[in-house]
C-alpha cells in the first residue's frame, strides 16, 4: 500500500511530475487510501487570504486508514513495541488488531460522555500506548484532538485548554521520567481551576500514586473501558474537517494553535514517511520524540500506522538509567530506523564513547535527525559511532506548520552532505528570496526560505484567529508561505537551513546564521554544545554572543575563549568571531530539548527581568546561573 521512490532517477521523474501537474500527482497518491466518498476537486487555493483546500467534497476517516484497512493482512503484526521508563518493567507488544480494539472501545467511551464530531478534546499524557489510543479515538469519532506535551506547566495547559475551548481532558495519574515521578493529575487539577468549561477528565492509572478525583467530573479510564463495546463504526468526516490543533510558541508570547485538516495531512504524512525513511516489510522504526510535538503526531502516530509499519514507543529519556539506554533499546528490538534530535546526539556525545561502543547496533539501516539543523561534528559522530558509516542519515527539515517533512534526503537514494537537508520532496516547491521578496534563482545563493505552492499538509489556519495565520506566514512576501528560516542553496542545489531569520545576525552588514556560527564553535575540541544570539553593538549594529558548554567547566575560561575564537576564525573567518563568549554549565531547554534562544537573547541584551515563563524549562535553575555569569561577561 505504501508507495516508495526506489532510486534517484525515479525521484527526479516524480519531482518533475509533481511540479508540472500537482493535482494529478496528489490525486494518484490519495487514491491509495480508503475513502467513504471520493473528492470533487483536488485543490483550490490562494496564499493571499490564505485559503487552501485539498480533496474538497471527499469523506473519510484517518483512524480507519491507520487501522481498519490493515486488519486483513496486518492484523497480527505488531504496531507498537512499548518500552517503559524503567528497563526492569515489562514492556508491551500491541498488534494492529489489538490497537484497533482499544481504539474502538475508547471511541465508545468518548461518545458515551457526549463527545461529538468537531468538538475539541485536550490530551495531556505521558508516552504510553494509551496516548496513541486517545489520539486515534478522537479522530475516529471526528473530534479534534489537542495534545499538550506533558511537561508544560499548569498555566500553559490552562492557556491551551481555554484557547481550544475544550470541554474534555484526557490524562493520567502521573508519569515516570528518568528517576522522577511526576504528578500529572495534580497539574491538570491546577490548570482546571481557571478552565471552567471542562466537564470531564478521564484519568489513566499509570503510576498508582494517590490523586484527588472530583466527583461528577473525573473518571477512571480503566473503569470506563471495561464497560465499553469493542465495536465502533468510524465517523465520516469531510476532507477539510480539522483533525488536530497543535500549539506552538509565538513571538507575542501567546501560543498559536496550528490547525491541520484530515485528508491532505493523511496523504502527506504517509507519503513523506514512506519515502524519507524507506521502511521495508519487516522494519522496526523508532522516533524518540514525544507525541506532544508535531514529530510525535506525524512520525510516531499517523505516518507509521498509515504505512503499516512496526514502531517502538518509548516512555523514558536517553540517559536513564545510563546514557546507554538508546543503544540498549536499539539492540533489544533490533531497530532498523532511528529518528532523534541533534540535542540528544550532542548530549550523548558528551557522555563518552564507553556508553556506545559496547552495543552491536547491527540492525540499524537508516538514521534520522529532526528539530534543528544538525552540526557537522554531531553528524559525523552519529555516522561513525551509531551508524558505523553504514547508515544513510536523513537530516529532515520541516515545521509544526508544514505537518510533514519538506526537505530531506530519501534514505539510500539521495547523496547526503553533513548538515544539509539536501533536496525537496516531490510536491514541494521551495524558493529563496532576498529581504525584498525577490526570488534568488540558480545555485550558490542565500536568503529567506519560502514555499510558492501548497502541499497537502500545509496548515490551514491558527485556531480562532485566522488573521494571525495570515500575518505570520503569508504577509511577509506576496503569494508565498514564509518559513521564517534562512537558507543557503549551494552549488549542487542542496538546501542548508541557517536557522530562524530572527536568529540571523547582521554583523557589519554581513548576515551570519546562528546555526553556522554554532557549528563552527562546536568544532572546538573543548566544546560540547553552544547557542549563539545577536545583541546590540555600538559599532557593528549587532554583535555575536555565544553561550558555550565545555567538557570541563573548571578549565581556564580565558584560554577556552581564545581557542573558540581561533576555531571560528579558521572555519568561517574573523567576521564571525563571537564578541562575547560565556562559559555555562547548561542551556535553557524545553523538556523536548529545544534551546530557548529567546531567553538567551534577553540576557545578552542585559534585559534579565523580562524573561517570561521559565517554569516549562527542563532546568529553570540554569537561567539564574547564566544571568549571574552574564553580568561578568557583559562587563568584559
Amino acid at each position: 500500500m505504501a508507495y516508495k521512490i526506489n532510486n534517484l532517477q525515479e525521484y527526479q521523474t516524480e519531482y518533475a511530475a509533481s511540479v508540472e501537474n500537482p493535482e494529478a500527482f496528489w490525486a494518484k497518491q490519495a487514491d491509495r487510501f480508503q475513502w467513504k466518498k471520493k473528492w470533487d476537486s483536488v485543490l483550490d487555493w490562494n496564499f493571499s487570504e490564505p485559503d487552501v483546500k485539498w480533496f474538497s467534497g471527499g469523506q473519510l476517516n484517518i483512524s480507519e486508514n491507520c487501522l481498519d484497512r490493515h486488519l486483513k493482512d496486518k492484523g497480527d503484526k505488531v504496531a507498537f513495541f512499548w518500552e517503559p521508563n524503567e528497563p526492569s518493567e515489562t514492556g508491551r507488544a500491541i498488534t494492529y488488531k489489538q490497537l484497533h480494539t482499544e481504539v474502538c472501545r475508547f471511541s465508545n467511551v468518548l461518545k458515551s460522555l457526549g463527545a461529538k464530531k468537531g468538538e475539541r478534546i485536550c490530551i495531556y499524557m505521558p508516552m504510553i500506548p494509551e496516548v496513541v489510543v486517545a489520539v486515534l479515538a478522537c479522530a475516529r469519532i471526528g473530534a479534534i484532538h489537542s495534545v499538550v506535551f506533558a511537561g508544560f506547566s499548569a498555566s500553559s495547559l490552562t492557556d491551551r485548554i481555554n484557547d481550544a475551548k475544550a470541554d474534555l481532558v484526557i490524562t493520567s495519574d502521573g508519569s515516570f521520567r528518568g528517576n522522577k515521578t511526576i504528578a500529572i493529575k495534580d497539574i491538570v487539577d491546577d490548570a482546571l481551576e481557571n478552565s471552567p468549561g471542562v466537564k470531564n477528565v478521564i484519568v489513566y492509572k499509570r503510576t498508582g500514586q494517590p490523586v484527588k478525583m472530583k466527583s461528577s467530573r473525573d473518571l477512571w479510564w480503566n473503569e470506563l473501558v471495561e464497560k465499553a463495546s469493542a465495536e465502533h463504526k468510524a465517523e465520516a468526516v469531510e476532507s477539510e474537517d480539522p483533525l488536530f490543533i497543535l500549539y506552538t510558541s509565538g513571538s507575542t508570547g501567546k501560543p498559536k494553535g496550528v490547525v491541520h485538516t484530515t485528508a491532505g495531512y493523511m496523504v502527506y504524512s504517509e507519503y513523506s514517511f514512506s519515502n524519507v525513511f524507506q521502511c521495508e516489510k519487516n522494519s522496526i522504526y523508532w522516533s524518540t520524540a514525544d507525541i506532544g510535538w508535531i514529530t510525535g503526531h506525524t512520525y510516531i502516530v499517523y505516518g507509521p500506522l498509515l504505512a503499516g509499519v512496526t514502531s517502538v514507543l518509548f516512555e523514558g529519556i536517553p540517559t536513564h538509567p545510563t546514557p546507554s539506554r538508546f543503544w540498549e533499546v536499539v539492540d533489544k528490538y533490533k531497530v532498523t530506523h532511528f529518528y532523534t534530535a541533534p540535542t540528544a546526539i550532542r548530549s550523548l556525545m558528551a557522555c563518552g564513547l564507553e556508553h556506545v561502543t559496547p552495543y552491536k547496533l547491527e540492525s540499524l539501516k537508516v538514521l534520522g535527525s529532526v528539530g534543528e539543523p544538525i552540526n557537522e561534528e554531531a553528524w559525523h559522530w552519529y555516522d561513525d559511532y551509531v551508524g558505523k558509516n553504514n547508515c544513510p542519515i536523513v537530516d529532515t527539515w520541516w515545521q509544526t506548520e508544514t505537518g510533514g517533512i519538506l526537505i530531506s534526503p530519501l534514505a539510500g537514494i539521495t547523496k547526503t552532505k553533513p548538515s544539509y537537508a539536501t533536496l525537496p520532496l516531490p510536491g514541494i516547491q521551495p524558493v529563496i528570496v532576498d529581504s525584498e521578496g525577490q526570488e534568488l534563482e540558480g545555485n550558490d545563493v542565500e536568503g529567506n526560505l519560502c514555499i510558492k505552492f501548497p502541499w497537502p499538509s500545509i496548515l490551514r489556519t491558527t485556531y480562532g484567529d485566522h488573521e494571525r495565520c495570515r500575518q505570520t506566514y503569508f504577509s511577509t512576501y506576496k503569494n508565498l508561505y514564509f518559513t521564517g528560516d534562512g537558507c543557503r542553496r549551494d552549488e549542487d542545489g542542496y538546501y542548508r537551513i541557517l536557522g530562524r531569520v530572527d536568529d540571523v545576525i547582521n554583523v557589519s552588514g554581513h548576515r551570519m546564521g546562528t546555526a553556522e556560527v554554532e557549528n563552527a564553535i562546536n568544532e572546538d575540541e573543548a566544546v560540547i554544545e553552544s547557542a549563539v544570539v545577536g545583541y546590540p553593538h555600538d559599532i557593528k549594529g549587532q554583535g555575536i554572543y555565544a553561550f558555550v558548554i565545555c567538557e570541563d567547566f573548571d578549565q581556564d575560561h580565558d584560554k577556552i575563549r581564545q581557542s573558540i575564537l581561533a576555531t571560528v576564525t579558521r572555519i568561517i573567518g574573523p567576521i564571525a568571531k563571537p564578541d562575547k563568549v560565556q562559559i555555562v554549565r547548561g542551556l535553557p531547554k524545553t523538556r523536548s530539548g529545544k534551546i530557548m534562544r529567546r531567553i538567551l537573547r534577553k540576557i545578552a541584551e542585559g534585559d534579565v527581568f523580562n524573561l517570561g515563563d521559565i517554569s516549562t524549562l527542563l532546568d529553570p535553575g540554569v537561567v539564574e546561573e547564566i544571568k549571574k555569569g552574564a553580568l561578568v561577561t557583559l562587563k568584559g
